[in-house]
């Protein structure tokens, strides 16, 4: 390969490609060639970074030059173009978002209250989600271009199970993506939900435990101690609004995010949620299924605190936001009389 101008292709970098190391944009660029090729082009200058030779791991900041000397059929044998007709004929199978579900949202991420019932992200293939209707509803208002899917993606930061409701966190640039990631790894954020569930809890409790999964079956188990070292230590806080002496209205703190935490854990100390399935009271099912449509557990993702925010997103420190309850959920709330203070 000549390392000449003749030969040569630039790019500079944006912001949703920067916080990154080189290696790993190379390999998202340079996406039909291996790690070794990539290193021995790095080793021998035919890429570079800033006009001077680069190990890889260098993190890449905004205005970075990457230059990279092939030709032209060189670089089309190791990188693929984002294939625009692709992109636009997937999108517009995707259902447009409902914009009056948009909780918050600046350029950097979305807050979106998700209906039960509907994925997160893809479980399959074909699967629909709000992953996509959120990543439609950027393309549609031009915050994104095709050219850039190749080294970015905006994504959804957290999942919620297809029939819980609420707060979902999306990513619409780089900076939004990696801070949100590191507030949920960290636990510097609050999440709460409301829930409904069997019986009378008159005190605010801590509740901890293990937490194993049966993969098979798709669900969790929740154990005291954790015996056989399988168990993923779990924290769960919940707080009483109010009761009718049959069913509480909850909020709970997640403090571990594991999947089917909140329900598992609730039902493993007498408590399941109102409409759950899986870790349930078909009594108690049948019951809100008859008398107000109930076909799912009545969890929603109801309000999310942000503490101390470092760098490009430190304007949402002690920000709090909350996404409102379903009709549904209002009808079973009222119609159960437990109508509470939501703000404890």
């Amino acid at each position: 390969m000549s390392n000449s101008e003749e030969n040569m292709r630039e790019i500079k970098i944006n912001s949703n490609e920067a916080n990154q190391r080189v290696d790993k944009f190379l390999s998202k660029y340079l996406d039909k060639a291996n790690k070794s090729f990539i290193y021995k082009m790095l080793r021998k200058k035919n890429i570079t970074l800033n006009n001077k030779k680069s190990d890889g791991s260098e993190k890449l900041n905004e205005g970075d030059i990457i230059k990279i000397f092939f030709t032209e059929e060189t670089l089309e044998k190791f990188s693929s173009k984002p294939d625009k007709n692709n992109i636009i004929s997937s999108m517009q199978k995707v259902s447009k978002i409902d914009v009056h579900n948009i909780i918050y949202e600046d350029d950097n991420l979305i807050l979106y209250n998700k209906p039960a019932g509907e994925l997160s992200q893809k479980a399959e293939v074909n699967d629909m989600s709000v992953n996509e209707q959120l990543i439609r509803y950027m393309l549609d208002n031009n915050e994104i271009k095709e050219s850039e899917f190749k080294t970015f993606k905006p994504s959804v930061c957290n999942r919620l199970d297809r029939n819980t409701s609420g707060m979902l966190i999306f990513g619409k640039s780089m900076a939004g993506l990696q801070t949100m990631a590191e507030l949920l790894r960290n636990r510097d954020m609050h999440k709460y939900y409301l829930c409904i569930v069997r019986g009378i809890i008159t005190k605010e409790e801590e509740i901890t435990g293990y937490l194993t999964k049966d993969r098979k079956n798709n669900k969790v188990k929740i154990v005291k101690d954790n015996i056989d070292s399988k168990g993923e230590y779990i924290r769960t806080k919940y707080i009483p609004i109010c009761n009718n002496k049959e069913y509480t209205l909850l909020k709970v703190l997640l403090i571990t995010g594991k999947t089917h935490q909140i329900r598992a854990h609730l039902s493993s100390i007498g408590h399941s949620i109102i409409g759950d399935v899986k870790y349930g009271e078909q009594s108690v099912n049948s019951y809100f299924k008859r008398e107000y449509g109930l076909k799912y557990q009545l969890l929603h993702s109801y309000e999310l605190q942000f503490d101390n925010v470092d760098g490009a997103l430190s304007y949402l420190s002690n920000k709090k936001f909350t996404a409102p309850l379903s009709d549904r959920f209002i009808q079973i709330i009222n119609g159960e009389k437990l109508n509470g203070n939501l703000e404890q």
